[in-house]
């Protein structure tokens, strides 16, 4: 068995066993979805079941498809999609104690994570070309975006706003300590100091907290996030595209392919470094950008509308740079100049150096996109012996692969995605090797379908 059909196998045994399905009696809906971590992560997140839509696609299109439709089922009737769902009734009491969060509603948090969604249902409907099923799911995916622009957008710089570091999906990155008071933290207590900011952060903010109230007043954490703004732009895009498919009037996708380029604009203006040459968070609160570079500060490269100039910068400067982010096992979630890194694992706190196979998939496709495809096949190839080597795991060594943080980790199931994008689509590696039960006939018939390899 090759090391790619190994990573493959586990990555699809993964999907398997890390399923749930059953009855809310909560929220009064069924629910079927892979969570992200048994033991670690029981819950649906929501850009974690977006990843796992895209892995899905490689073995079973109608649980893609499902994997889907429930999380956008938590949609609530102002477009608010939630980042935890909680489904289960009975593990509910974990969450606020293991989660820093507020619940609303009793099963839903009150936070957004990046809207991966949008994405990922174009990659459905572009595997399956299911029509119907687009039809039903994109008001879900609209409502949101909607409702990010009502209640997300930052009425100075035009970018949307978050009101806790975790909204990002990055929650302990380095890049967050100025303002949540941990620059003073040793790597030995930078863990739990952050879990106390995040507390005391939470705490402060009302008790009758609803997904809308307008916390830009309570000037406690109030972020430009690069990594958030890049995905929601290349979101609108996707979103576009998926309007027009639908039919809807040429003036609609028209406007929010408009509104993609207005936010990519308002990244430039507002987050790019000209001197340093790469993107950095802007602080709203104190009015000054983050200094800490992270591979998030990399993340515009994702979307078609960057200048050439500056991701040229970008990729030759700091991606492809062996002092900062083309490490061994690229790339690691902060550069390793960066006096916060942690290649190690050793604060057991995440992205503070560690590499993970969702950003490596992001930027993979922005590194192909603009013709570096040894490079990106090279980011593909090395994520694959992680996985294989140490399973599926939250994150990696930067230098030595080592496994870190939770295992069978659901979204480090997008190896199937770089695979397949190598032309080692599942139907190509050893039948055997994989999960017979998830190898069904859609999934390799539509496999054929998924965005082409290079030639």
């Amino acid at each position: 068995m090759t090391s790619h059909a190994t990573a493959a196998r586990r990555a699809a045994q993964v999907l398997r066993e890390n399923r749930r399905t059953g009855y809310s009696d909560g929220a009064g809906l069924a629910y079927d979805y892979t969570c992200p971590s048994p033991e670690t992560y029981p819950f649906q997140w929501a850009w974690d079941s977006s990843f796992h839509a895209i892995a899905l696609l490689h073995v079973d299109t109608e649980r893609a498809r499902t994997e889907l439709s429930s999380l956008l089922s938590a949609v609530t009737g102002t477009g608010f999609l939630p980042h935890m769902v909680l489904w289960q009734d009975d593990l509910r009491p974990r969450a606020t104690a293991e989660f820093r969060i507020d619940l609303w509603e009793g099963w839903r948090s009150v936070t957004i994570a990046p809207p991966v969604v949008a994405r990922a249902v174009e990659r459905v409907y572009e595997a399956t070309l299911d029509l119907a099923w687009l039809k039903r799911t994109l008001p879900a995916v609209q409502g949101f975006f909607d409702w990010l622009h009502r209640h997300r957008r930052s009425p100075r710089t035009g970018l949307i706003e978050i009101y806790q570091p975790d909204e990002s999906g990055l929650d302990m990155s380095p890049k967050y300590d100025e303002a949540l008071g941990l620059a003073a933290s040793s790597r030995a207590t930078v863990r739990d100091d952050w879990h106390a900011a995040m507390r005391r952060l939470i705490d402060g903010y009302s008790h009758d907290r609803r997904p809308e109230s307008p916390l830009r007043e309570a000037r406690a954490f109030v972020w430009n996030d690069v990594l958030v703004n890049s995905i929601y732009a290349d979101g609108l895009t996707s979103l576009a595209r998926m309007q027009a498919e639908v039919g809807a009037p040429a003036a609609l996708s028209e406007s929010t392919a408009a509104a993609a380029r207005d936010i990519w604009a308002a990244l430039i203006e507002h987050c790019w470094d000209p001197e340093r040459g790469a993107f950095f968070d802007l602080d709203l609160v104190s009015g000054r950008r983050s200094t800490v570079l992270t591979a998030s500060s990399l993340f515009p490269l994702i979307g078609d509308a960057l200048p050439e100039p500056i991701a040229q910068r970008l990729i030759h400067e700091h991606l492809l740079n062996e002092r900062e982010f083309w490490l061994p096992n690229p790339v690691p979630s902060v550069a390793a100049t960066e006096p916060s890194f942690d290649p190690t694992f050793a604060t057991g706190a995440i992205f503070r150096g560690s590499s993970w196979v969702n950003l490596n998939w992001y930027l993979y496709w922005g590194l192909r996109d603009r013709g570096y495809f040894d490079e990106a096949r090279h980011l593909a190839l090395r994520t694959s012996a992680c996985v294989a080597a140490q399973g599926l795991r939250e994150c990696y060594g930067p230098y030595d692969g080592a496994g870190h943080g939770a295992r069978s980790f659901g979204w480090s199931s997008l190896v199937l995605d770089l695979l397949h994008a190598q032309g080692l689509a599942p139907e190509d590696l050893a039948a055997e090797d994989l999960a017979p039960d998830l190898l069904d006939e859609s999934a390799l018939h539509d496999a054929h379908r998924l965005r082409p390899t290079e030639v």
